[in-house]
């Protein structure tokens, strides 16, 4: 287990930098949802090792992108099939015209951090 003291936790926090998850919670190819605050957030495994992580609710309407499917770096939304690229948020197709928000993800030891 990973022990944070509170110094290195407040520094962690003020440079902007939040634990969400460990990386075992976040198997390959899956999408693992957190929140941070008041926001949703979709976190991606994707292969290699590469995490990445955008708002979980898609552009279009009210639906949450970690029920949708997570295939070649795309998210497909489960409402309506807009599809999303998880690494620049970019929407790829109807019904979704707007870009969702991405977040810079680091992994430190077995944690999962999100930049917010």
């Amino acid at each position: 287990m990973l022990a944070v003291s509170r110094n290195q936790e407040s520094n962690m926090a003020d440079a902007g930098w939040v634990r969400v998850a460990g990386v075992a919670d976040v198997a390959e190819g899956q999408v693992h949802a957190v929140r941070v605050g008041d926001r949703e957030v979709a976190l991606y495994h994707l292969p290699g090792g590469d995490f990445r992580a955008t708002d979980n609710v898609c552009t279009h309407e009210y639906a949450l992108l970690s029920d949708g499917w997570l295939e070649d770096g795309c998210i497909e939304c489960p409402l309506h099939a807009a599809r999303f690229d998880v690494k620049t948020g970019k929407a790829l197709c109807a019904p979704a015209e707007s870009n969702l928000q991405v977040f810079e993800v680091k992994v430190e030891g077995g944690d999962l951090l999100l930049k917010v």
